[in-house]
C-alpha cells in the first residue's frame, strides 16, 4: 500500500504526537490561511476513493486503521468520516463498518431522483432510449462540462416511464473521454438505475449536482413523447453533476410531466 501524504494545497501532517487542530497554508504566500487537520485526512481519504482503493460497496478501515495510517487520532479520522457520511459518500453499518456507498443503494438512487409521486411510493422508472451517439461538442455544452468546444462528447435521449406512463423526457450529455465504449444497446441492456451503471462500467460516481428549474411549454415534438397536449405545463430541470475533483461529467436536461408527480428537494 502507497504511503498517504497531505495535499499541496495544504500543510504537512503533523508528527505523531504533534496533532494540531489546524495547519497553516500557503505559508510565504502573504497571511496564512489555516486547514483543519480532519479537513487534511478528508482529502486524503477522498484520495483514496478516486483512486480506486476502496471500491463502491467495500469496506474502508477501521478509524483505529486510518488513524494510525495518518498518524492523527482516531477522533479526527472519526470527525473527517463523519462529514464523508453527510456528504453520502461512505456510510456506517451497525456493528459492520463503515463502507463506501454505491449507486445501487435505494438512498443514493433517489438523491438523484427527486420526483415524487402524488400517491403511493417511490419508485424507480423503467426508460427508453431513443438516441444515444457521438458528436462534436457544442460551445454551450462543452462550456457546462468544462471542456473544449468540437471535443467528444456523448449525447443520450430517453424517456422515463412512471407506472407504465411516460413522464419524463431527457437529454444527456457526457464527455466521451470518460465514457469510451457507451452505447444504446448497453443502455437498453441496463435494468437499474443510470448513476449505478455508470459507476459499474466506466468507473465514474456522481457525487453531488447542481440543478436550474423552471416552467416551460410542451413543444409539438415533447408532447408527443410524453403523450400530452402541445402547449401542457411541464417542469424543466437541467443539472450538472460532478464526480471526485469537482469535475463535471455530465448535463442533464428533462422535461417532467407533473400531473401525478411532484419535484421534492431537502435543504439543509
Amino acid at each position: 500500500m502507497s504511503s498517504a501524504s497531505i495535499p499541496n494545497s495544504t500543510a504537512a501532517p503533523p508528527s505523531p504526537g504533534g496533532e494540531a487542530g489546524a495547519s497553516p497554508v500557503g505559508a510565504g504566500a502573504g497571511a496564512p490561511t489555516f486547514s483543519p487537520l480532519y479537513q487534511q485526512i478528508k482529502t486524503l481519504i477522498l484520495q483514496s476513493l478516486q483512486a480506486g482503493e476502496w471500491k463502491p460497496g467495500e469496506m474502508i478501515p477501521s478509524e483505529m486503521e486510518l488513524a494510525a495510517r495518518y498518524k492523527v487520532s482516531q477522533g479526527t479520522v472519526r470527525k473527517a468520516i463523519d462529514e464523508l457520511a453527510a456528504e453520502n459518500l461512505v456510510a456506517r453499518r451497525q456493528g459492520k463498518g463503515t463502507f463506501v456507498t454505491t449507486h445501487y443503494e435505494e438512498g443514493v438512487q433517489f438523491r438523484f431522483l427527486r420526483l415524487m409521486p402524488e400517491q403511493g411510493e417511490q419508485h424507480y422508472p423503467s426508460s427508453r432510449v431513443l438516441e444515444c451517439k457521438r458528436l462534436r461538442a457544442p460551445a454551450e455544452i462543452a462550456r457546462l462540462l468544462d471542456l473544449k468546444p468540437g471535443d467528444s462528447v456523448v449525447q443520450i435521449r430517453r424517456v422515463l416511464f412512471f407506472s407504465g406512463e411516460p413522464t419524463v423526457f431527457e437529454e444527456i450529455w457526457l464527455p466521451g473521454s470518460s465514457f469510451k465504449g457507451l452505447t444504446a444497446e448497453k443502455l437498453t441492456d441496463w435494468k437499474g438505475p443510470m448513476y449505478a451503471f455508470f459507476e459499474t462500467e466506466f468507473g465514474v460516481r456522481m457525487l453531488r449536482a447542481t440543478e436550474r428549474i423552471r416552467a416551460v411549454a410542451a413543444d409539438a415534438g415533447t408532447a408527443e413523447l410524453l403523450s400530452v397536449i402541445p402547449g401542457s405545463p411541464l417542469l424543466s430541470v437541467e443539472r450538472v453533476s460532478h464526480t471526485f475533483g469537482d469535475k463535471p461529467v455530465e448535463l442533464r436536461r428533462g422535461l417532467y410531466v407533473t400531473a401525478r408527480h411532484y419535484y421534492q428537494n431537502e435543504l439543509s
